[in-house]
């Protein structure tokens, strides 16, 4: 049984057997003892941050190996490469700056993209047409247009992607939202999604100066708009800045309001307003903001998203989260596990307005049952690794499939959007377009020459 057919198994396999992550199985625990030659072979583009944590998840599993390490710093490449041998007692045969040859490389099974969210849409439009299944980090794309692309490109070349959501994998948050789908809260009128951030709240301003020795930095641009090299833009800050990201809204966001949209079973709203600028850091080089409140009215419900930069305290004292208030009680549901607090009954009522009414409760009473703290199983990134090699074999979706990270991909830039022009904002999900032409100038990027936005 060589490689490739390995990536092929017949439909008897694939229903006979199963990838079981949180049984701590793995195919060879499944299938056997692989041959070297039949191991899934990675190749991972952009090395210094989570692209290095998600190889390293997908490490864990005996099937797997690094044959191509790609990133355009040179000090991050083979520092990388050096800790890959001590891992696994082997450098990967192939050490590249353009990501282009890992692509091409016919030994690469699947390629992993850590890069900036402004790389995306290329590299994974170009690895799907290659025949490779891809792992991208979130959020899917820097722009809506592309997020659109990226989906229609995996469809057309049948490929496998999972998108870095890896809270899709951790069976807490698939728990919560059952609960919530249940009834039980009651009618839920308002989700709440925050993320309060200490960590790199501000940019003090610095000068441009020349990239650091060993870096392309012309490809490390690749189609965002040319500019001269200034720390605050390399590297993890790239966040900060509109023409590589989205800010805290589009880096927390996609993981917090993925199950904001999950528990209440909804798509895109029709209506958007983000109101939010540099309130805390006027001064500093972000041109993200810092603070940022964004409403997405459902028929029924809202959506409210809130984040502030340098305040570590937000709902219920939480750095980051989620709460479902409902009329028999709230959930509050994070990393570390979800749990239910009661609302308290208000005892007889005179009017006929009440919902629930509570003529028959004890004043004080709660309307229903505290739900302890379910822990989070902690192995969320290793089980979405697992996830999607078993996805690889049966070649069924994966838990955050390409067309789940698009939607909440879409959701987050939909407050980015509505915040940059100022206004409330009409979208319309048929034709992909907002009512306000400011802001539709914003749904699709301008690539800068010789980088063009794929065309499907």
């Amino acid at each position: 049984m060589n490689r490739r057919n390995f990536l092929k198994t017949s439909a008897v396999a694939a229903t006979g057997y199963s990838l079981t992550p949180l049984m701590g199985k793995s195919y060879s625990s499944v299938l056997g003892q692989t041959a070297p030659g039949n191991k899934i072979k990675i190749g991972l583009i952009g090395c210094r941050n989570q692209g290095w944590t998600n190889l390293k998840a997908f490490l864990e599993y005996p099937e797997t190996e690094c044959v191509s390490l790609c990133d355009i710093d040179d000090q991050w490449l083979y520092q990388r490469a050096d800790e890959l041998e001590k891992m696994t007692g082997k450098k990967p045969p192939q050490l590249v700056k353009d990501w282009r040859r890992v692509i091409d490389n016919k030994d690469v099974d699947m390629v992993i993209i850590g890069t900036p969210d402004h790389w995306h849409c290329l590299q994974l439009v170009a690895a799907c047409e290659a025949g490779k299944d891809v792992y991208v980090e979130k959020p899917l794309a820097n722009t809506i247009a592309e997020c659109d692309i990226m989906v229609k490109a995996a469809r057309k070349y049948d490929r496998i992607v999972q998108v870095g959501q890896w809270q899709r994998s951790d069976p807490h948050w698939d728990e919560a939202a059952a609960y919530v789908q249940s009834g039980a809260l009651g009618r839920v009128r308002n989700v709440k999604v925050w993320a309060y951030q200490t960590s790199k709240y501000t940019l003090p301003v610095v000068p441009n100066s020349a990239p650091p020795k060993g870096v392309d930095y012309d490809m490390w641009l690749g189609p965002a708009p040319k500019r001269d090299y200034n720390d605050n833009r390399f590297h993890y800050n790239f966040r900060s800045f509109w023409d590589y990201a989205g800010g805290l809204m589009a880096d927390w966001g996609v993981h917090l309001l993925d199950y904001a949209m999950k528990g209440m079973n909804v798509g895109l709203p029709s209506y958007v307003y983000g109101a939010g600028g540099k309130y805390g850091y006027p001064d500093d080089a972000m041109e993200t903001p810092d603070t940022l409140m964004v409403t997405y009215k459902y028929p029924d419900f809202n959506i409210t998203w809130d984040h502030a930069c340098g305040i570590s305290s937000g709902l219920f004292g939480l750095r980051e989260g989620v709460a479902f208030f409902g009329e028999n009680g709230t959930m509050i549901l994070t990393r570390s596990g979800w749990e239910v607090v009661p609302e308290q009954s208000a005892g007889s009522r005179n009017f006929p307005y009440c919902y629930p009414c509570d003529d028959e409760r004890v004043a004080g009473a709660p309307r229903m049952d505290v739900v302890e703290k379910r822990p989070s199983s902690g192995k969320g990134l290793y089980l979405h690794a697992g996830n999607m090699l078993e996805c690889m074999r049966t070649r069924k979706l994966p838990n955050a499939d390409i067309a789940i990270g698009a939607e909440v991909a879409k959701l987050s830039h939909l407050g980015n959007i509505s915040s940059r022009v100022g206004e409330a904002l009409r979208w319309d999900n048929t034709t992909g377009t907002f009512d306000n032409l400011e802001a539709n100038r914003l749904i699709t990027p301008v690539y800068r020459d010789p980088w063009k936005l794929p065309v499907l």
